[in-house]
């Protein structure tokens, strides 16, 4: 049965649907973003925080600037606080493209997210190559001068990013990488430890990806009691953790069990964490049809995600994986003949399908 929407969240959709109608490229020009309706205004109304992980495109393109003024009210940086981008090579340490970024986004009143301080992917050949005493000195080092540098000025932080992969066969489940080599799974806990000694008042956040959806290459339930018996070993060690990070990217092959991810962040409740969903998008890769058919699959799943998610109240923070799909780290992944389409924006900033089933959702 179709549900009809209230007044008010018929008014407040509106806006949106007449730039949609606009139709063409540049219709976000015509019309003007300031017309749809901000998806950070709607989910304050529900005490939550909306925004999406922001680059370096938004300081050269002012239309996107303006897209992320009006629609958000967090930023996460995307990847110019990773290790491997402010230190390359040891004798180098680079903040600038990071100093940009969070500038502008204390400019615009935007509440910032740091990512990610530790993890064991993507990192620089000479890291790989640390003993053991190396790794502890810059480990503590790299978090000691990035959370200083910034401390006092971010919303949260992302300390250790996806410490969880069952399928390299380590105890508790843990990924294996340069820093658990270096310093085994201890790395995690000296991780926070150096965090809240940088700065005492951000809160820290584990952000971990997998354990939101039933997978067929690792069972979402193997996950979920791996990241909980870790969150369960750091705080019986006293280890200050404010929140756990669930990254709800979608890709095919996924599938999403609302009752089940709904207990999954009642346990995370339960021990007295907040949760946050980190990097939201949908892969569309798999999805028949023309871009109209593709972009209705899309919305589907956001509106599905956002049914179970907005039911609890442990969930506080809702971002997307950067807000268009002009910028989406899929456009490096999928290299097939379609453009990928896995967020709210198009590439023009005109908001699509997805845009509409977040904003029914926090409205």
């Amino acid at each position: 049965m179709m549900r009809r929407l209230d007044p008010t969240r018929r008014g407040l959709l509106l806006g949106a649907g007449a730039l949609l109608a606009a139709g063409g490229a540049g219709a976000a020009d015509s019309v003007g973003i300031a017309s749809v309706p901000s998806l950070g205004t709607l989910a304050a109304r529900r005490s939550l925080l909306f925004g999406a992980a922001v680059d370096r495109t938004v300081l050269d393109d002012a239309q996107l600037a303006d897209l992320y003024r009006h629609q958000t009210r967090v930023v996460t940086i995307d990847t110019a606080l990773k290790f491997p981008v402010i230190r390359p090579r040891p004798e180098v340490a680079d903040f600038s493209e990071a100093d940009a970024l969070v500038d502008f986004a204390a400019r615009a009143g935007l509440a910032i997210r740091g990512h990610t301080l530790m993890w064991n992917e993507w990192q620089p050949d000479w890291v790989k190559r640390l003993s053991r005493r190396e790794a502890g000195y810059w480990l503590d080092r790299h978090i000691a001068e990035t959370v200083g540098r910034y401390a006092g000025r971010l919303h949260s932080w992302d300390v250790v990013n996806e410490p969880i992969w069952p399928d390299h066969g380590l105890p508790g489940g843990l990924r294996d990488g340069p820093w658990y080599a270096g310093l085994g799974a201890d790395y995690i806990r000296r991780s926070f430890v150096a965090a809240h000694r940088a700065d005492p008042n951000v809160p820290l956040v584990l952000n971990e990806a997998g354990p939101e959806w039933k997978q067929g290459f690792v069972p979402g339930a193997r996950y979920w009691a791996d990241l909980l018996r870790l969150v369960d070993e750091l705080q019986h060690a006293g280890v200050r953790l404010d929140a756990v990070g669930l990254e709800c990217h979608w890709f095919p092959g996924f599938t999403f069990d609302p009752d089940a991810f709904a207990e999954f962040v009642q346990q995370l409740a339960r021990r007295k964490l907040d949760v946050y969903l980190t990097e939201i998008d949908v892969n569309d890769r798999d999805f028949p049809g023309d871009v109209a058919q593709r972009d209705a699959q899309v919305a589907a799943r956001y509106a599905e995600l956002m049914r179970a998610a907005l039911r609890e109240p442990a969930v506080k923070v809702v971002q997307t994986w950067e807000l268009t799909d002009g910028q989406t780290w899929l456009r490096d992944v999928e290299r097939g003949p379609r453009r990928p389409r896995p967020l709210p924006f198009d590439e023009t900033c005109r908001p699509k399908p997805a845009y509409h089933a977040l904003a029914e959702a926090f409205a």
